[in-house]
């Protein structure tokens, strides 16, 4: 029995990285679908962002919605609206419908990272939940290192079509086994009928927002986000191929390098702000040397695969420096408020894949020469090294933004403290 706790958060675990490997699909075939649908960089740019036009205004319900109902018919709904979705966008004909897939693919996504959460907090001791929380992020980005690579594997044999169907029916057994292992409490603790305050919950969102450090955090957040949202998870393939001659193969590796980082630079940059009790300084170097690494990829000549290779992981692991933003919009809000500011930072970092990438595709789209090969626009190395500027842009400004933001020093600032008496007092 002491086992069970750790498979439910497994199973919790699971289906975070099944929806982190739907996000990345596009990014593996878009080449495929601007074939098959007849579209340009722009439009399919706007098909991957409707995953991010669910997941993002979701950000905000899902917490409450988690504690109303309870995690195990939440994330076996949230699953099976992955699963619809990925059914919509792998069989239909028409780019609406396939639309409308990934906007589902994405409401479903939206339950999973706080699915994990929530059964950390039910299942396992408080001292492991920053375990728990820091491991579910890591294998995350480990799946969608995995995941690239082995959907340009399975592409190389069957057609695209059939592969999301596969991971389709792979999210049907996904949902059976959580439905049917997954529980809500622990036998010894009765059944709690939440009833959801809505004063404290209108309360809690309007201490959030009106705190100024709490959007100055999530713009941070969100620009530091891009390198993830825009290049990892979309036009990454696309670039290496374009500008640095990669084989479909070799790019998909190399770009699994760039997770890999992450997943190390998360927790490396957690550990040493929470040790140096300072949050800017970490994030700080973290976005400098994406920027400068970024750069490097994008404006120095004739590099080496293996040294593009290097830089990507550098890359990855420095812009793993963005995790600490979630750390900053605890510190900066009421103890009340915490779910409600994690919450909000969220929502703030995913407007990043809602916003740039229909950006960087408009980008695109306009440095176009109008190429056109088997009925595929072709964008050159030049477009995309124009287009991808935006990322250390981005991140300069996020620099810039991070010495407006106030120093928490790793806890409480005075005046949330004195919040939270009066609250607790009341």
């Amino acid at each position: 029995m002491h086992l069970f706790p750790w498979l439910i958060c497994a199973l919790g675990a699971a289906f975070y990285i099944y929806e982190y490997v739907l996000r990345i699909t596009p990014g593996v075939i878009t080449h495929e679908l601007m074939a098959y649908f007849s579209i340009n960089a722009l439009v399919v740019s706007n098909l991957a962002a409707f995953y991010y036009y669910a997941y993002t205004p979701m950000q905000l319900p899902v917490g409450v919605l988690m504690d109303r109902f309870g995690p195990r018919r939440l994330l076996t709904f949230a699953c099976l609206c992955c699963v619809i979705g990925s059914y919509m966008f792998g069989a239909t004909t028409h780019l609406t419908v396939a639309s409308v897939g990934r906007f589902l693919i994405g409401l479903g996504s939206a339950f999973a990272f706080v699915g994990v959460l929530k059964l950390a907090t039910i299942w396992l001791p408080p001292n492991r939940f920053a375990l728990i929380s820091g491991l579910t992020s890591a294998l995350g980005a480990i799946g969608a290192a995995v995941g690239f690579v082995s959907i340009q594997h399975i592409i190389n044999h069957i057609n695209w079509h059939q592969m999301v169907m596969y991971t389709a029916f792979s999210g049907i057994i996904l949902a059976a086994v959580m439905f049917f292992v997954i529980k809500d409490r622990p036998s010894n603790i009765p059944v709690a009928h939440t009833q959801i305050d809505w004063a404290d919950v209108i309360q809690g969102f309007i201490a959030v927002i009106k705190n100024p450090f709490i959007w100055v955090n999530g713009m941070v957040g969100c620009l530091l986000y891009l390198p993830a949202s825009v290049f990892a998870e979309l036009w990454g393939k696309q670039y290496l191929q374009a500008a640095h001659g990669y084989t479909a193969n070799e790019a998909v590796v190399s770009l699994s390098l760039v997770f890999f980082g992450f997943a190390i630079g998360g927790p490396v940059f957690g550990f040493f702000s929470d040790y140096f009790k300072n949050r800017r300084y970490p994030m700080v170097i973290g976005a400098i040397v994406a920027a400068i690494t970024f750069s490097a990829i994008l404006y120095v000549p004739n590099l080496t695969h293996t040294v593009v290779n290097i830089l990507l992981f550098i890359f990855g692991i420095s812009y793993g420096a963005q995790i600490i933003v979630f750390a900053i919009g605890r510190e900066l809000s009421p103890v009340y408020a915490a779910a409600t500011a994690i919450a909000v930072t969220n929502m703030f970092v995913m407007l990043s894949g809602s916003i740039f990438e229909t950006m960087v595709g408009k980008f695109l789209t306009l440095g176009w020469d109008h190429t056109v090969k088997d009925g595929v626009p072709i964008y050159s190395g030049a477009d995309f090294t124009h287009a991808l500027t935006v990322i250390p842009i981005a991140l300069i400004a996020g620099i810039g933004l991070m010495f407006l933001l106030k120093e928490t020093h790793a806890k409480l600032n005075s005046e949330t403290v004195e919040q939270d008496k009066v609250i607790s007092s009341d």
